[in-house]
């Protein structure tokens, strides 16, 4: 849960950072940047690193890092340092978060057990996302900025203390020498290609957006083809002939797109448009919350064993559409209940479809490839987030400059500028000007910021409803053999634990 956090816990935080350590536009950015960007690159070593030498070993390893970076991260002085420390965190993350779904199977090794502990871990990771701005409102209320990262000390203490006394050591029994060059290879890659994602909003088609993505993909290409070479690849590429790992991880890369993206749409209007504060703003994303929590409740207790995955991942993200869909019917004047309705219905959805996504990815891997295939199922999950930040919020910048360039003719060149690059400056510009053209320019923005959303919620929703249509279709159905799905997906190994490849 407080990886997850972290990874949204500056949506709120960012305005106070910049005030407090006098950081400009660009180092923003890379505070939130620079965590995504290590974490996500480095999930496949990590994964493989865990699964050589000890699934247990590389969380605790993790945990160190991550908690001893957040402590000094709260006591900087200046954005350089955080940037700085917020890589480190980024590198800890991804030591923990393929290692907590490795550790499952070990722990509960019963299909049935597996499934309510993939359904509390899941609603930890997903609390996180939601709880970040609610949490950073609540601490940048009442105490210091630092205080967002310094919660984290005391968490991963605890954390540390349980997985030392409480959870088993497990790796992969016949494991092979770890390919450095194709881990270098993917952590590059998969970082550049997520830059050029993150950066293409700001910066458009520029040479750095063009060169990230461009050199991303090569370098990715280059290590998908030295895997099908290595004797010992980084990852088994067989792992995508495995229906349950190939669409439970894109259920979970869609919900994750959604998710992001709209978290990334909504948090502006809560705050901008209807006027709430940081703290109020997570305060009404509690709807959500609740919702993802019952959802989860009644997937792993009522209705996955009548169901099964095949039909109750593509319900749920039906459902969560359908709460896109009642977005789309907000208006500058609707007030909140509307949106809580929507949030409600959206969180309700993700709470049916996450937990089982993860289930069907964890049912299809053979032990010894836990950790390195949850870290593949991450980075797609990772990529996901990245795309829906990305491409919802072009989508949002694009709609909202469309709408509003009629009526800002009249403003000075400086004061367009600002107008037309967020609904926040709309609005600081208009508390500049005289009374009645304030007004218009206010209800103007309102009303292209909410043109904006609309258009984000009907691609989120296209998105849910075509991975529903692909889930149904193609993820394995309960009569599915979990030992077929390993056999399907796990290498042959010679007698010094090698990787046999057919000629």
């Amino acid at each position: 849960m407080v990886v997850g956090l972290d990874s949204y816990i500056l949506v709120t935080a960012l305005p106070t950072l910049s005030a407090k350590l006098g950081a400009s536009t660009s180092q923003l950015q890379w505070i939130t940047v620079g965590y995504t960007l290590a974490s996500a690159g480095l999930l496949l070593p990590a994964g493989k690193v865990g699964d050589r030498f000890g699934h247990r070993r590389m969380l605790l390893a993790g945990l160190v890092i991550f908690g001893v970076s957040s402590i000094v991260a709260s006591q900087v002085d200046t954005a350089a340092e955080l940037i700085t420390l917020r890589v480190l965190m980024g590198v800890g993350g991804a030591m923990i978060m393929p290692m907590v779904l490795a550790l499952l199977p070990a722990i509960f090794p019963t299909p049935a057990e597996r499934q309510r502990a993939v359904a509390v871990t899941a609603i930890g990771a997903m609390l996180g996302m939601p709880l970040g701005p609610l949490l950073a409102g609540w601490l940048l209320t009442h105490f210091d900025w630092g205080s967002v990262f310094l919660i984290n000390g005391p968490v991963v203490a605890v954390s540390m203390i349980g997985v030392a006394f409480l959870v088993p050591q497990s790796k992969d029994p016949v494991a092979a020498r770890i390919d450095w060059a194709g881990a270098l290879l993917a952590a590059i890659g998969v970082a550049s290609v997520v830059y050029g994602v993150i950066e293409q909003p700001a910066y458009g088609w520029d040479t750095p957006v063009l060169a990230g993505l461009i050199g991303g993909a090569v370098l990715l290409a280059g290590f998908i083809a030295r895997q099908l070479r290595a004797r010992s690849p980084l990852v088994n590429l067989r792992l995508l002939r495995s229906r349950g790992f190939t669409w439970g991880s894109i259920a979970f890369a869609a919900t994750s797109f959604t998710l992001s993206g709209m978290l990334f749409v909504l948090t502006p209007y809560l705050q901008v448009v209807q006027g709430s504060d940081a703290q109020g703003t997570g305060l009404r994303l509690l709807p959500m919350i609740g919702a993802m929590l019952a959802g989860a409740a009644l997937s792993e207790k009522v209705l996955a064993a009548r169901l099964g995955a095949r039909i109750l991942v593509p319900a749920g993200l039906l459902v969560s559409g359908a709460g896109l869909v009642v977005l789309t019917l907000v208006h500058a004047g609707s007030g909140y209940g509307i949106v809580a309705v929507a949030l409600t219905v959206f969180g309700l959805g993700l709470g049916l479809a996450l937990p089982l996504s993860v289930d069907a990815v964890l049912a299809s891997l053979s032990p010894g490839e836990t950790g390195v295939g949850n870290a593949l199922s991450r980075t797609l999950q990772g990529v996901g987030v990245a795309f829906g930040s990305a491409i919802l919020g072009s989508v949002l910048n694009g709609a909202y400059r469309g709408r509003l360039t009629s009526v800002l003719p009249g403003l000075p060149a400086a004061a367009r500028t600002a107008a037309k690059a967020s609904v926040a400056g709309a609005h600081a510009v208009a508390g500049r000007l005289p009374a009645g053209p304030g007004r218009l320019l206010i209800r103007a923005a309102d009303h292209a910021y909410l043109y904006g959303m609309t258009q984000a919620a009907i691609i989120s929703a296209a998105v849910l409803a075509v991975g529903a249509l692909l889930v149904l279709l193609y993820l394995p159905g309960r009569g599915s053999s979990p030992a077929a799905a390993d056999a399907t997906s796990a290498p042959d190994r010679d007698s010094r634990g090698a990787v046999k490849h057919a000629s």
